[in-house]
């Protein structure tokens, strides 16, 4: 899993609620156990069309948008069934942080275990970034893990909340497995003074 400290990126702004996963990444594409090529997945249903062909006026599709790695959606954002392969889709695509005033628990548990921040807003600041989105297409934000602050576009900081343990493992780079084989000296010390 990649580090995650901080980032600078302009916003892909996508305001619609109650996104739920089968949107994210269709159900067709859930047969798969490699995280491999899902980026192409992403938003499949509304980024293709019945052809294959690539929907012009989908905001994924527009040139200006390659490379951006930060999403800017609505309330409420993944929804519905548990499925890893949702984060999956959106790393794949590129982003690692997604804005919304509020996420899906199990949407939200996992985007953290992948290294896929979701960042938390209060309607105000997340109505002002649509806003400056639709004034300035290249508003950019920074993301400030460490000091859990995100930098808006017009410079104001405001704060958002992660809990220590995901916190550290994206400081790190290591998903739960990883944190544990990070203990795994202690860990064997501890056996070692207590075999029987």
């Amino acid at each position: 899993m990649r580090r995650f400290t901080t980032l600078t990126s302009k916003i892909v702004p996508l305001p619609v609620d109650n996104i739920d996963t089968d949107q994210i990444v269709p159900a067709r594409f859930l047969k798969v156990t490699d995280k491999a090529g899902l980026g192409d997945a992403l938003f499949a249903d509304w980024r293709y069309d019945l052809e294959g062909n690539p929907k012009p006026d989908f905001v994924l599709n527009r040139p200006e948008m390659k490379g951006r790695q930060v999403l800017l959606v609505g309330d409420n954002f993944g929804c519905g069934s548990s499925r890893e392969h949702a984060p999956w889709a959106l790393i794949g695509f590129g982003f690692r942080a997604v804005i919304s005033t509020s996420f899906a628990d199990i949407f939200r548990n996992n985007a953290l275990k992948n290294g896929l921040l979701p960042v938390v807003v209060d309607k105000d600041t997340h109505q002002q970034l649509f806003e400056r989105c639709a004034q300035d297409p290249d508003a950019a934000v920074t993301i400030d893990l460490e000091t859990q602050t995100l930098t808006l576009p017009d410079g104001h900081t405001v704060t958002f909340p992660i809990d220590g343990f995901s916190k550290a493992c994206l400081l790190n780079g290591v998903d739960e497995i990883g944190y544990v084989l990070s203990l795994m000296e202690r860990i064997q010390a501890y056996e070692a003074a207590h075999q029987k």
